[in-house]
């Protein structure tokens, strides 16, 4: 929200105490399901994350976000002196995103289900218990880092190695 607020956007969630997950808001302040009414700041679709990591629709099927070698575009328990680094010190993928592999794992607005034999586009999953995280993490080995893993957690679950990246739907 305070990025929103500070570009004048609307706020993407109503958040009702410290322990609250929030409501997404549409354009208006009103609540919605559908993320793509909001218009502010928000953690992304896992969709939109995976998308980016892998470099958008014209990607190559690297292992990792932007390299088939992890020390190219990842930190990891391996390389990271044992503490998270600043961004950029390795390679961007395609769309010049760095670290999707490898500094911290980031939260997404999905909850976790498992993956569906059918195909679906952008697929969101708005209910549930726990949320999905994904790309990896300085603290664990680089056999976590692959583009697809995917791990998840309860919403109100912090860690030293956890943050998040910031998404907006543009109309």
């Amino acid at each position: 929200n305070w990025l929103s607020e500070i570009e004048g956007l609307p706020v993407a969630y109503r958040l009702l105490g410290e322990q609250d997950e929030g409501q997404m808001l549409d354009a208006h302040g009103q609540i919605t399901v559908d993320i793509t009414e909001v218009v502010g700041y928000r953690l992304p679709t896992e969709a939109e994350w995976e998308y980016a990591a892998r470099g958008g629709r014209h990607h190559s099927a690297f292992t990792y976000s932007g390299s088939d070698n992890a020390d190219e575009v990842a930190w990891h328990s391996g390389n990271s002196r044992g503490m998270p680094q600043v961004v950029g010190q390795k390679l961007p993928n395609a769309l010049g995103v760095f670290d999707m592999s490898g500094n911290v794992s980031e939260w997404c607005t999905d909850y976790y289900e498992s993956f569906s034999s059918e195909s679906r586009v952008d697929p969101y999953v708005n209910s549930g218990t726990n949320r999905v995280i994904r790309g990896g993490r300085w603290s664990v080995p680089v056999q976590f880092h692959h583009v697809a893993f995917r791990s998840d957690s309860s919403p109100n679950y912090s860690m030293y190695d956890l943050g998040f990246r910031v998404a907006r739907t543009v109309h």
